[in-house]
């Protein structure tokens, strides 16, 4: 395809995101029914539809239109490229841009656009991260960076920075985490090096790895809200005696039989039935459902489709979540709490509102991880029952 075809194609793509499908199902259909296009296509193409969500309201502004078209002729106009050099209207090329479409609007992007999110949102962000809040804002909008967890358990960063090395893929150490790996070149080669194929490292974001680290040493150790089970794993590459994994879907967890035994770790999946007979746990970790506010890099449709009264559904959420995992934890335990979220409601808020719901508890310890060139934003605090 040339890149005036791609352009084509993302346009496409964005009105039908537009229309409400969500971006990964219509990037998914768009490749199956356009098979001529190759992997270097399917993969420009992506960049551009999640350029765009990243910046939704600045793109728009610049091209003078919220449409696909007029987003993506935002798009270029960021990323100081003329679009008038690919709205040619030859061959699959966009049709040549018309009057209104000619020129940007006059001035600097009003700061309500230049933010890229909901203005509801702004103040939230603001309460969250006070006078960092533009400057994560904007940090949001860049794309998020490529990070390897090194499985400790079966190599060293020294041999896997070597083994990555010779599949084509460049690493540099990344300062959140001694475990995490930062891809400076030949992030697309990952999944088929062998480093990654027989499970000498993992994808998993570095605050996330840094998450774990900070986690106490711990005999038996259960992933609450386990997800894809990429915590999981981590702690077992720590050496924890029993790991196990729970998710209240537990679809979610679909891929970790297949991680785990790429990794060598053994981890035991638990229904939710089957909890509190398996328990108690001396650690146990809720890496709780969140707005994903810290992540928005790498999932932006989440800014758009996140609403005030679905934020305060997702508080309750945690609430209960936390009061079930209580129950399980062993005597003299920790429950950890974590959200891949930058609001402070969600955070610190839902810690004190859990310390006024149970007498004798108490939080031990608590970091907040800010987004940046490194890595997602987080947080996480430890809860202990005081003696």
């Amino acid at each position: 395809m040339t890149p005036a075809a791609r352009v084509a194609a993302a346009i496409e793509i964005l009105d039908m995101i537009g229309d409400g499908l969500p971006a990964e199902q219509v990037l998914t259909r768009w490749g199956r029914g356009n098979r001529f296009a190759g992997s270097k296509d399917r993969a420009a193409i992506r960049d551009y539809v999640f350029d765009v969500l990243r910046t939704k309201r600045s793109t728009a502004w610049l091209g003078n239109a919220a449409t696909g078209r007029g987003l993506m002729i935002g798009l270029l106009r960021a990323q100081g490229i003329d679009p008038a050099t690919m709205f040619t209207g030859e061959g699959h090329a966009p049709q040549v841009l018309q009057d209104y479409e000619l020129t940007p609007p006059e001035g600097e992007i009003p700061a309500s656009e230049a933010w890229n999110m909901p203005d509801w949102l702004k103040e939230r962000m603001v309460e969250g991260v006070g006078e960092q809040a533009e400057a994560t804002a904007f940090m949001l909008q860049e794309r998020a960076p490529v990070t390897l967890r090194i499985n400790t358990s079966k190599t060293n960063a020294s041999d896997v920075t070597q083994m990555l090395t010779e599949a084509g893929v460049t690493v540099e150490a990344n300062p959140l985490s001694p475990t995490a790996l930062t891809v400076v070149e030949g992030n697309r080669r990952i999944r088929n090096a062998p480093a990654y194929m027989d499970g000498f490292v993992e994808l998993q974001d570095a605050s996330s790895q840094a998450v774990v680290d900070a986690l106490p040493q711990a005999s038996r150790v259960l992933d609450y809200c386990a997800g894809g089970g990429g915590k999981a794993l981590a702690i077992a590459a720590r050496g924890a005696d029993a790991v196990f994994a729970h998710d209240v879907d537990p679809a979610r967890m679909r891929d970790l039989p297949l991680r785990s035994a790429r990794a060598e770790a053994e981890i035991t999946e638990l229904a939710t039935g089957d909890l509190a007979a398996s328990g108690p746990y001396d650690l146990v970790l809720v890496d709780a459902p969140c707005s994903g506010s810290g992540s928005w890099r790498r999932a932006p449709e989440a800014k758009w489709n996140l609403t005030a009264e679905n934020l305060e559904k997702t508080k309750q959420l945690q609430d209960d979540i936390l009061d079930a995992a209580i129950q399980i934890v062993s005597q003299g335990g920790v429950l950890a709490y974590a959200t891949c979220s930058i609001l402070r409601e969600e955070n610190e808020e839902r810690v004190q509102a859990f310390l006024e719901r149970h007498e004798g508890w108490e939080c031990t310890w608590e970091k907040t991880f800010a987004v940046t060139e490194a890595g997602d934003g987080f947080y996480t605090a430890h809860l202990m029952e005081t003696k």
